[in-house]
């Protein structure tokens, strides 16, 4: 049969097609061949290290099927894996234990979180670890969770005692936390970026917030900035340096600024811890001790007695500007702190140390004082006759502070009072006054010989220093009335108690007087003296009869002037009246020699008339009979009308006459007559003993509250020594034959003095010879009338 080529070809190539899929599926197959040969030789690898794995395999179904190799069994203390998860109450499992671990399952189940359980297998110390997860995988149709079992039975005591460790930590951690929380000091905790993270109640109540969270949040600071920069970077550099950093910085605390000592400790690389303790107390204690000792060396540099303070070292440290002038030692010197026995030295070189044989012993025993047990002290003969009062005084810090007071003044002064002791003995056994100290409780403490004679006592009664109440016994029966006796104990009582003094008179039986006096002492005791009185009574008795004599025998003149002043006025009115009429003509014309004559007894007349009225005046004004008419008085007015009313007659002598008066109404009450009375009569004195040519000034001034009048001269002036007797009454100085009662003598100035202070005023002279003279009358002004 003849083939087609079509078909040979169709054939050929499918045989060809045919060889290559059986080439291809060859390839193929072995190709899978391999890669299960490699599977196999995986899963044979993966079950190696499985079975040689510390954990074993679980998977649980979510309806209870477990899938389990066979060492899950003996893990688990079964004879035979288990097939559903209830059969692990065959193990001796505890159901509620079982139950515990079913409900981990379902919630790792139901929420996809993994898990961890420790179980003791029954009657054994094994603890096996259940841990796992949700598991899905491709030939797994539902849901199941895979467990892995782990024994950690090797690690159980260990893991046992970390927990206890833990438990341990945990409650210190608690404990540290509350005591933190509970501390009165704000303390905090700083994280590695050195902001606040953790801080106590305190810290809040410091910073015035209302919680911790919120300083946190805040990042409120207790100190915000100091010397050493913000709390951050002090907190850095202690962090960086490892080391703790501790520093005073003020703080405002509850709104009061407080010292506060900071503490920042770096605790490794997780931060920095940090707390505050308030040492306000502590910084005003050391400033109170700071002032205290400055205060104190201040003190002993202004003390009267020289102070030396030596350290532990023996070297000096503070001495004061009295021990430096006490031993002429060098201030440069002293400055330098030289040493115990540098010192002692200094002052044996400077004659200022007690001269001693053997110094060194002396020195030595001197720097023994150093250690002594109680103070010590001694006294120091210097040469030259210093005596010095050395004290020593341990210090507590193992110096010693040295004292040295001088003596010498103190010694002189009790010498002096021993002698003035002796000389007061002597004094008082030779007065010619008793005296008795009496003290505070009465008892008799000093007395004299004239005490003892007077009071009629044994020296042996006096000796025993007996009450008063006990010498005024023994007195009564001496006295000529005995109770005058109680007297004395009432003032010796007034003396001692109440310090009052008080005097008084007695008379004993013989006669004599005595005036007493009880007088209080500043130590407290009474100083009683009797003195003898007896002749000074009988000088005394006749003063008084002389002096009552003179006061009538004054009476009786005051009496003849005022009768004779009222008889001469009679015929002087006569006289002047007939001289009047002479004058006018009445017996005729009269030739001029007669009409001088009749002038002369007219000018007389009117001279004696007035010295009589001057005179009756001065006699009613000492009798205090003087009347004034007091009325408003015009002082510049009283003054211009006295120098207009003698300008007149100074003219006529040639004198010249000034007015200065003060510008003002100043006025004043008295009787304007008697006023101008004491002015005609200063200006007339003026007048008659100035020298033609001269000058008389009147002027008027206020001084305080008084008007000021001063009546000027330049004439002849008066003698000191007798300007004191100027205002006596008829005094005469036969000296020089003058009669001072034209210039002070007589009745003029007496009287202008006694009509001056009947207004409260007061008047006096200055004067001297050749110069002339000032009388100043001042009186009182009235001031309500002034403003009215």
């Amino acid at each position: 049969m003849t083939t087609l080529p079509s078909t040979a070809a169709l054939i050929s190539l499918a045989g060809a097609l045919w060889l290559c899929l059986a080439v291809v599926a060859t390839y193929l197959g072995l190709t899978r061949a391999l890669r299960a040969r490699r599977v196999e030789a995986d899963a044979r690898a993966v079950a190696g290290l499985l079975e040689a794995a510390p954990a074993v395999p679980m998977l649980i179904h979510a309806d209870g099927r477990i899938e389990a190799s066979p060492r899950v069994a003996a893990w688990l203390g079964l004879e035979a894996p288990p097939h559903a998860f209830r059969d692990l109450l065959d193990g001796g499992f505890e159901r509620e234990r079982v139950d515990q671990l079913e409900a981990v399952l379902i919630a790792s189940l139901d929420t996809g979180k993994r898990f961890a359980e420790y179980v003791r297998l029954p009657g054994t110390e094994r603890v096996i670890r259940f841990s796992g997860g949700p598991y899905s995988a491709p030939d797994v149709s539902d849901r199941a969770v895979l467990v892995w079992l782990t024994d950690v039975s090797s690690s159980s005591e260990q893991i046992d005692r970390l927990s206890a460790e833990t438990r341990r930590l945990s409650s210190a951690l608690d404990g540290l936390s509350t005591l933190i929380e509970a501390a009165p000091f704000p303390m905090w905790y700083r994280g590695p970026d050195l902001r606040l993270a953790l801080v106590n109640s305190a810290f809040v109540r410091a910073v015035e917030a209302e919680s911790a969270g919120e300083v946190v949040r805040r990042g409120l600071e207790l100190i915000e900035t100091g010397n050493e920069g913000t709390a951050q970077s002090v907190a850095r550099t202690a962090l960086t340096g490892g080391a703790i950093s501790t520093r005073t910085a003020p703080a405002i605390i509850s709104g009061e600024r407080r010292m506060m000592r900071v503490v920042d400790v770096p605790v490794g690389s997780i931060g920095v811890a940090g707390f505050a303790m308030d040492v306000q107390e502590l910084e005003d204690a050391r400033a109170d001790l700071v002032r205290f000792a400055r205060a104190q060396r201040d003190m002993l540099d202004r003390l009267s007695a020289g102070v030396a303070q030596f350290g532990p070292d023996q070297g000096l440290v503070f001495y004061n500007r009295y021990f430096m002038r006490l031993f002429d030692l060098d201030p440069e010197w002293l400055a330098d702190g030289p040493e115990f026995d540098r010192v002692l030295e200094r002052m044996r070189e400077a004659q200022r140390a007690p001269e001693m044989r053997d110094f060194p012993t002396w020195r030595s025993e001197r720097r023994a004082w150093f250690h002594a047990p109680e103070p010590v002290e001694e006294t120091w003969q210097l040469p030259g006759g210093t005596h010095l009062r050395v004290v020593g005084q341990p210090l507590p810090d193992g110096g010693l502070l040295l004292i040295f007071e001088d003596r010498t003044e103190h010694l002189q002064l009790a010498s002096a009072r021993d002698t003035l002791l002796r000389v007061r003995a002597a004094t008082f056994e030779n007065l010619f006054e008793a005296i008795g100290v009496f003290a505070a409780d009465g008892r008799l403490h000093l007395w004299n010989n004239r005490f003892r004679d007077i009071w009629g006592m044994e020296e042996g009664a006096l000796v025993q220093h007996p009450r008063v109440d006990t010498l005024v016994a023994a007195l009564a029966p001496r006295l000529q009335e005995p109770s005058r006796a109680g007297m004395v104990r009432e003032l010796v009582r007034t003396a001692t108690i109440d310090r009052q003094q008080r005097s008084g008179r007695i008379a004993l039986n013989d006669g004599r007087h005595f005036e007493f006096a009880a007088v209080p002492l500043p130590d407290g005791n009474a100083l009683f003296t009797l003195l003898d009185i007896t002749a000074s009574r009988g000088i005394e008795e006749a003063l008084r009869e002389r002096n009552d004599a003179l006061e009538q025998a004054n009476s009786l003149k005051n009496a003849f002037v005022s009768s004779m002043s009222y008889e001469l006025r009679v015929p002087l009115t006569s006289i002047a009246g007939f001289a009047e009429m002479l004058a006018a003509g009445y017996a005729g014309e009269l030739p001029p020699p007669a009409r001088e004559y009749v002038d002369a007894i007219l000018s007389a007349v009117t001279r004696l008339s007035a010295l009589m009225g001057d005179a009756l005046d001065l006699s009613q004004s000492e009798a205090g009979a003087l009347p004034l008419d007091m009325e408003v008085v015009n002082v510049g007015e009283l003054v211009r009308d006295a120098a207009r009313f003698i300008a007149e007659p100074a003219n006529a002598a040639g004198l010249t006459v000034a007015i200065d008066v003060a510008s003002g109404d100043e006025t004043l009450l008295g009787d304007r007559r008697r006023l101008r009375q004491v002015l005609d009569h200063l200006l007339r004195n003026a007048i008659a003993y100035t020298s033609a040519g001269g000058r008389i000034l009147v002027r008027s001034r206020v001084v305080g509250k008084s008007a000021e009048i001063v009546v000027s001269d330049n004439g002849r002036g008066i003698a000191e020594h007798k300007v004191e007797r100027i205002f006596d009454r008829l005094s005469r100085d036969t000296s020089d034959g003058e009669l001072t009662g034209r210039r002070g003598g007589g009745v003029g100035l007496p009287l202008s003095r006694q009509l001056v202070e009947a207004h409260g005023g007061t008047i006096r002279i200055e004067s001297e010879l050749g110069r002339g003279t000032n009388v100043y009358v001042s009186l009182p002004l009235d001031r309500q009338a002034a403003v009215a």
